[in-house]
């Protein structure tokens, strides 16, 4: 009931619609019911008369049927589109819901669940919700409206046939609800199968170049096979569930039949019933019947949607951990001051950092060498708020960043990293992502800083270059400038560069390297190197470890001490093992 109430808010902007769409069912279901008792009363009456009356007659009648019927198509045409408009509005509207609910969500989130997965809820999923919202409850309204309306006037036929006609009907909706539990299982592991297909599917194809690079092409055939095979299988499940669930309603229906002739006969037999009224029953049974199998083709829709809009309310009931406090202020004139103070961090019962104590000067360069795992990426990610810290706090000019926007903290804070991600379109597109209003000119200045403007120029279509998906028709290195040339126009106060140059031959790194020298002129800018030839006039370098930081200085001090960063150095330039 809960998730009922949930779903009915989506009504919520288009009642009028809604209410329309009801009235016109309501006039459909009306003029269904209205052609037996008009039969009925003219057999008693004008089909009696004379031949000459008749004749007189039936062009009225014909003319007033023909506009009944008019009506009837009118209403129908309304029920048909704007009930099914009504319904994509609605899909819009979750979609909308659903994707900003994604865009919400934190980084902790995404750590655990897989893009296919999420992509099935938002397409898939919504698909058959907006079926659901549309013929749900015109369907169920329909229906009932036709059961009752008949069941209404077959006991002004005859009282005990339609209590014996009743009884077979309860039976039935019983049967129906006991099957219908069954049918939610069969159908909430079709949506989960589903998702599987897709995650498979978004996996081989994300990773494509990896696939094809190791001939690994049967690999991911058989993985694919697998979840496609399991689909499959759930899908039998709940086509079998399905099978029993119309079989045994469809034998109920026929029973409805050998109702009405069985009890029918020994009622003319009795002579409490004349021919005739059994006719016009027979006639009110097709209009009794055929709401039920629609009420029946309604469980299967209702099931559908039911497990596609729990699905739905998991993503939308996910606490989001990362957001804006009550009172969060903006991040204004920044100056690029930054304090770690007493923070420790850990994803989930592994403990990441302990304690950590770091200060850096407005303008400073501070470099993070260590070994992999040791949370250097992690004091960068807590620094922008991709996750928050378990204990301590960290300041930018005074403030702790908990205190502020997520909008203000972040556009103060650039990031470049080693695995560079384009977005399908332009150059031009790419490069104003660092900044959506920028002009052309800002756009050319940004590029020509990060030495690409004379690549780009070479290109047949300029800044209109598209660059394919993720950048693939672009080399490493011009991922990377276009990559700096996003954050020159963006133009944060602190920077980050985590392993910028690490995938890239020498020769892009030394050209690269100026570009990240000067787009740190005058920034606040951390820097992640695993090379340590790219590190060397930072101002400070801190090492760290296993159990945090192990060392910190310049260059030259911490190769005068002769420790661990001393033995990096050796190991990376003198080859000593």
């Amino acid at each position: 009931m809960q998730l009922l109430r949930l779903f009915m808010r989506y009504y919520k902007p288009y009642k009028k619609v809604f209410f329309i769409d009801m009235f016109c069912a309501m006039i459909i279901s009306i003029i269904d019911l209205a052609f037996p008792q008009i039969l009925n009363y003219l057999n008693a009456t004008l089909y009696l008369d004379s031949k000459e009356a008749i004749y007189q007659s039936l062009v009225f009648l014909a003319f007033g049927l023909i506009v009944m019927y008019l009506i009837r198509a009118l209403c129908k045409y309304y029920v048909s589109a704007q009930g099914h408009i009504m319904g994509s509005h609605m899909e819009r509207d979750m979609r909308k819901e659903l994707f900003d609910k994604y865009e919400e969500l934190s980084f902790s989130y995404y750590d655990k669940n897989n893009t296919g997965v999420m992509m099935s809820k938002l397409v898939s999923d919504l698909f058959d919700i907006a079926e659901f919202a549309h013929h749900g409850p015109e369907n169920v309204f329909i229906s009932l409206l036709k059961i009752i309306g008949s069941f209404v006037l077959l006991l002004f036929i005859n009282v005990p046939l339609t209590l014996c006609l009743m009884v077979v009907t309860v039976i039935m909706f019983m049967v129906a609800l006991s099957q219908n539990k069954r049918m939610q299982e069969t159908f909430m592991e079709n949506r989960r199968q589903i998702a599987n297909v897709n995650s498979s599917l978004q996996d081989t194809l994300a990773g494509i170049r990896v696939v094809k690079s190791f001939a690994n092409e049967d690999i991911e055939r058989a993985k694919f096979k697998v979840s496609n095979e399991r689909f499959l299988q759930s899908k039998k499940d709940n086509y079998h569930c399905m099978g029993r669930f119309q079989a045994l309603n469809n034998f109920f229906q026929g029973l409805l039949y050998v109702t009405i002739l069985v009890f029918g006969g020994l009622f003319i037999a009795q002579g409490t019933l004349e021919p005739v009224e059994l006719a016009t029953y027979a006639l009110y049974i097709n209009i009794f019947i055929t709401p039920i199998e629609v009420l029946v083709e309604f469980t299967e829709m209702f099931q559908k949607g039911y497990s596609g809009f729990k699905r739905f309310r998991e993503v939308m009931d996910t606490k989001v951990e990362i957001k804006d406090m009550p009172g969060a202020i903006e991040l204004e004139d920044v100056k690029g001051v930054i304090d770690y103070k007493d923070v420790s961090f850990g994803y989930g019962k592994e403990e990441v950092l302990d304690h950590l104590d770091i200060h850096i000067d407005k303008g400073r360069s501070i470099a993070l060498v260590g070994p992999s795992g040791g949370g250097k990426t992690t004091i960068c990610s807590l620094l922008m708020r991709f996750y928050d810290v378990d204990s301590g706090a960290i300041y930018i000019d005074g403030k702790d960043i908990r205190t502020l926007t997520l909008k203000s903290l972040r556009k103060a804070i650039g990031i470049v990293q080693q695995d560079v991600y384009l977005f399908a379109g332009s150059i031009k597109e790419n490069i104003a992502y660092g900044r959506p209003d920028a002009q052309d000119e800002e756009v050319i200045e940004a590029a020509k800083r990060a030495n690409i403007h004379d690549f780009i120029m070479s290109l047949p279509d300029g800044y209109d270059t598209y660059v394919g998906e993720r950048g693939a028709r672009l080399s490493g290195g011009q991922k990377q400038r276009v990559a700096i040339a996003r954050i020159f126009l963006k133009d944060p106060k602190i920077l980050i560069l985590d392993e910028a140059t690490s995938a890239l031959d020498n020769e892009s790194e030394r050209y690269i390297q100026k570009s990240l020298e000067e787009l740190a002129k005058g920034r606040t800018c951390i820097t992640i190197a695993h090379r340590l030839s790219t590190i060397r006039n930072a101002d400070e370098i801190i090492v760290i470890g296993k159990k945090g930081i192990e060392e910190r200085g310049t260059h030259e001090e911490l190769l005068a001490k002769d420790d661990i960063y001393a033995r990096y150095y050796r190991l990376q330039f003198e080859g000593l093992e």
